[in-house]
C-alpha cells in the first residue's frame, strides 16, 4: 500500500468525505474545471463533486461517455489540484465496459487525488444496462483497484439509471442496490427519483444511503433531506447555468452593446484570489 505524502492527503479526503455522509445530508455542488471547483469552495461548501457533462463540455465533447479516460482523469486532477476539499469524480461508465477497464480508471483517479468517485450502469445513453452481476463486478474490480492503489476509503457511489431512463421500477432499483452493496459499494445514486413518496421508499429499504439530485423546479434539499437521503447533488445544473450566463451576456454585448449582464459578477481580484499557483 502506497504510503507517499499524496496517498496521505487524499485518504485524508476520503475519510472526510466519509465522516460528512455519515454526519447528515451532504450537498455537493458539481464543479466542471478548476475554477468553478475554487468558487464552489469559496462559497462553503464541505466537499465538491464533478459533472461529466461539465467535465465532457468545457473539453470541447458532448456529456455521454463521449470523454477518454486520460483526459478525465486530467480534469480531476486540476480540480483536485484546485481545492482542499474532499473531491469525488463522475466517472460514468468507468470508461470501457470490463472489469478491468474500470479498475485502471480507478487507479488513475486515486492517482489524480479524487477522494470518491461515481460509476454508473449504463452502457450509453438511453441504456441498455450491464447485467446485474456484470455491474456488480465492475464495482468489485473498483474497490479492488483503490485498496491496491493506497485508498481503501475510496468512496465508491454506485449510480443505476433504471429510472432516469424507465428501464424499470424501485423493485429493480433495490435489487441493483442490494448487489451493488455486497459488491463494496458506499453508496446508491438514482437520478430521475424526484418523487418524495417513492424516494422516502427507496431510504427506507436501501442496504445502501442514497444520493438523489435536485433540479431546476423540483424539490430543494429541506424536502429530499425528508426522505433520507444523505447526498444532493445537481449533476450538469451549475454549469448550464455559468454558460447561461455567457451566452445572455454575448447576446446583449453583440445586440444591444450594454454588459448590464456583468452586474454582479465576481470581481476579477476575487477570482484571481482563489488560486494559489
Amino acid at each position: 500500500m502506497s504510503t507517499t505524502p499524496a496517498i496521505s492527503v487524499t485518504r485524508g479526503r476520503a475519510l472526510r468525505l466519509r465522516e460528512l455522509i455519515a454526519d447528515g445530508v451532504l450537498v455537493l455542488p458539481n464543479a466542471w474545471d478548476a475554477g468553478s471547483a475554487a468558487v464552489i469552495a469559496s462559497a462553503g461548501a464541505r466537499a465538491v463533486a464533478t459533472t461529466s457533462g461539465g467535465v465532457s463540455w468545457s473539453l470541447g465533447h458532448g456529456d455521454g461517455q463521449r470523454l477518454d479516460r486520460a483526459a478525465a482523469v486530467e480534469a480531476a486532477r486540476r480540480i483536485a489540484a484546485a481545492v482542499d476539499l474532499p473531491v469525488t469524480v463522475d466517472a460514468e461508465g468507468g470508461y470501457g465496459p470490463g472489469p478491468a477497464d474500470v479498475a485502471r480508471t480507478v487507479a488513475a483517479l486515486v492517482d489524480a487525488g479524487a477522494a470518491g468517485v461515481n460509476l454508473e450502469d449504463s452502457t450509453a445513453v438511453g441504456g441498455p444496462l450491464f447485467p446485474v452481476a456484470e455491474q456488480a463486478a465492475r464495482l468489485r474490480a473498483a474497490r479492488t483497484a483503490a485498496a491496491e492503489a493506497g485508498l481503501p476509503e475510496l468512496v465508491v457511489n454506485a449510480r443505476t439509471d433504471v429510472l432516469l431512463f424507465g428501464l424499470g421500477g424501485l423493485d429493480d432499483v433495490l435489487a441493483r442496490a442490494e448487489a451493488y452493496a455486497g459488491a463494496g459499494a458506499d453508496g446508491l445514486f438514482v437520478p430521475g427519483l424526484l418523487d418524495l413518496d417513492v424516494l422516502a421508499d427507496l431510504c427506507a429499504r436501501s442496504p445502501l444511503p442514497v444520493n438523489a439530485m435536485a433540479v431546476a423546479g423540483g424539490p430543494g434539499v429541506a424536502e429530499l433531506a425528508a426522505t433520507g437521503v444523505r447526498r444532493v447533488s445537481v449533476g450538469t445544473g451549475l454549469a448550464q447555468l455559468a454558460y447561461t450566463a455567457a451566452r445572455r451576456a454575448a447576446a446583449e454585448l453583440l445586440g444591444a452593446g450594454t454588459l448590464t449582464e456583468l452586474d454582479g459578477s465576481l470581481g476579477f481580484g476575487e477570482l484571481n484570489g482563489l488560486y494559489r499557483g
